[in-house]
């Protein structure tokens, strides 16, 4: 495990300075928080290129990961709500960032175990903050194939889960209950993510978000970052439609969108669909 951030930039140093005391201010109990992912492997992104009139963008995440004491703060979505309100009503953060939390004790277990998500978070993170003599566990890995076989286990069942909502958003399309097909799709969309996440680190992020969700897949791939195109302002508003309707297409009553808004968005996770079977099949095939 690393100690320090002086690969990066001073103001991204700044950001995460500023994440870490917001987070130990109000999470009781934190052992441990750990930069991982990008950030930590100084691979991360900061892309801004022109193709014709359009600018393309895209930013790397921080990924965190933050151990508690306590396994009931570490489920405490409340409290994780308010950290990131915090966060994001200082201003100072630019970032986009994620944060997951988990408890001590479960998080040495799973790296004891060899489960690959939290072995590489041991070999390649960098601690924030960590509280005196508390460590991470040993390192055990796991045989290629045992990964392959763990990685077909859940790309099947996941990729299945997908293609039957999608499948639930054609027939209420069909049958013009146009909220109830946009939360469907929306949901086909968040399986197709979870797929790629558990293939490429045996991890499922608990977010309902697929654009940070969709962030995490074009980390594993550039390939994914086609799919829901935002470079004009209408693309933008068709995704933002997507995005929201895990609530507020059940639950409310100014949520709109017409049967020709379904079927943009309905080919693009068809696209996705069809990239996600191929890119995770090729991953799964390179575990040897």
């Amino acid at each position: 495990m690393k100690k320090s951030l002086t690969h990066l930039p001073e103001h991204k140093q700044n950001e995460l300075e500023l994440i870490k005391d917001i987070i130990l201010d109000k999470i009781p109990g934190v052992r441990l928080i750990i930069l991982f992912g990008s950030y930590a492997r100084d691979e991360w992104v900061e892309d801004t290129h022109l193709e014709g009139h359009v600018t393309h963008v895209y930013e790397s995440d921080f990924d965190i990961l933050v151990a508690t004491r306590y396994k009931k703060t570490a489920e405490d979505l409340k409290i994780h709500d308010i950290v990131k309100q915090r966060i994001n009503a200082t201003g100072k953060v630019d970032t986009p960032y994620d944060i997951i939390y988990h408890n001590y004790n479960y998080v040495n277990k799973m790296i004891t175990d060899g489960h690959y998500f939290f072995v590489d978070i041991q070999k390649e993170g960098i601690y924030l903050y960590r509280k005196h003599r508390h460590n991470i566990g040993e390192i055990k890995t796991i045989p290629p194939e045992k990964r392959k076989q763990l990685a077909q286990q859940e790309f099947k069942k996941w990729f299945k889960k997908a293609k039957e909502f999608y499948r639930s958003y054609e027939l209420n399309l069909k049958e013009r209950q146009y909220k109830l097909a946009a939360f469907m799709l929306h949901q086909a969309t968040e399986c197709f993510y979870s797929a790629v996440t558990l293939v490429f680190v045996n991890y499922r992020f608990r977010l309902h978000d697929i654009e940070t969700l969709g962030r995490k897949a074009v980390s594993y791939n550039a390939e994914f970052a086609k799919v829901f195109p935002c470079d004009t302002d209408e693309q933008k508003k068709m995704f933002d439609l997507l995005r929201k309707a895990y609530i507020d297409a059940r639950y409310k009553d100014s949520y709109e969108i017409t049967k020709e808004q379904l079927e943009y968005l309905g080919e693009r996770v068809q696209n996705l669909q069809d990239l996600t079977e191929r890119i995770c099949k090729e991953k799964i095939g390179s575990f040897f």
